[in-house]
């Protein structure tokens, strides 16, 4: 009698293979610009500030590439939400004058996360509203959306103006992160450090939602087929709403950040960010948080790199970045699947 024939064990699955090439660029970046700079205290200077100003955009451009890449939605008036952090930033701020004021860095880091609090509030509030009366109407006509969503920008740009006028407004860092600490010949402005900070904290944050929670799972699964989501049972238009929302929040946050970075505000300030925005998500792939990363930090050190070394050619430098990128990767460092 023969013995039952056994079943092939599965194979097992293919492990993905992370590619570490893009991440290579920033230091890489870096390293090239030592020796240009000269000076190792000022290529420090440069390259701390480089990654503050990367980690801002970051924060920014985060909440826009998960709208694009689940909800599929070209959202040009994203930098609304960037002005209306940044100008109720004056108002909170303005309104704990005795807390900004103070030598004591506990105080003013309250002060601050006060205005981020709200600003975060607001924006995502106003962003929910903003999905169901522009968004919703146009999904899935790209060109209808940037039509309309340019003008929602434009309308709200005039509704700034009419709350806080049209003139730039300032927005002085606190007294204890004003000026610069000394690491070893080089001085490194304090609020610089303090935006890394909270840039990696948000980072931390996104890269733990998106791996280890339910929530996550479903934004990526969407991202990549939001058909089998669908079939799954899951109610995408829930979690649109939420992502909406959430990048809006984080709008909110960057455009306090970004304020406090400028030192002053202005009505159009969100459309002028939107221009660095765009670019880190060509860069890093539409719809790919972690290519958004990447790029907000290349973006940010070739910034300040060129700013230093050659001020004319630092008008188009990042536009010249985002080309020799797509040249070598025409989808972006690191492009989302069927996009």
């Amino acid at each position: 009698m023969e013995a039952p024939a056994v079943a092939p064990a599965p194979e097992a699955l293919p492990k993905v293979r992370t590619d570490l090439l893009p991440l290579l660029l920033v230091p890489l970046l870096a390293l090239a610009a030592a020796p240009l700079v000269g000076s190792f205290p000022t290529w420090v200077t440069l390259t701390v500030a480089g990654i503050a100003m990367g980690l801002i955009i970051f924060i920014i451009a985060s909440g826009l590439t998960l709208v694009f890449g689940l909800m599929d939605v070209l959202n040009f008036g994203h930098g609304v939400f960037i002005a209306l952090g940044a100008f109720l930033a004056t108002t909170v701020l303005g309104g704990m004058a005795d807390w900004t004021a103070s030598q004591s860095l506990a105080a003013n880091l309250a002060a601050i996360f006060a205005a981020m609090a709200v600003a975060m509030a607001v924006a995502g509030a106003v962003g929910m509203a903003f999905e169901r009366v522009i968004i919703r109407p146009v999904y899935g006509q790209h060109l209808k959306q940037i039509l309309i969503t340019m003008g929602g920008m434009i309308v709200g740009e005039e509704l700034i103006k009419v709350i806080w006028g049209p003139q730039a407004i300032p927005l002085p860092l606190p007294a204890a992160l004003r000026g610069a600490i000394l690491i070893g010949d080089a001085a490194v402005e304090k609020y610089r450090i303090v935006a890394v900070v909270i840039g990696l904290a948000v980072f931390a944050a996104i890269f733990w939602v998106l791996s280890r929670t339910k929530a996550g799972l479903l934004i990526r699964a969407g991202v990549q087929d939001r058909e089998m989501v669908e079939a799954l049972g899951y109610r995408i238009r829930r979690l649109f709403v939420g992502v909406f929302v959430a990048g809006s929040a984080l709008a909110g946050l960057g455009g306090v950040m970004w304020g406090l970075y400028q030192q002053s505000v202005i009505p159009q300030i969100g459309a002028q960010v939107n221009i660095l925005i765009f670019i880190v998500i060509i860069i890093g792939g539409l719809g790919s948080a972690g290519g958004s990363f990447v790029g907000a930090l290349l973006v940010g050190l070739l910034a300040n790199y060129a700013g230093f070394l050659a001020p004319k050619v630092a008008l188009f430098s990042n536009i010249l970045l985002m080309v020799l990128v797509l040249l070598w990767r025409p989808q972006g460092l690191y492009p989302v699947a069927k996009r």
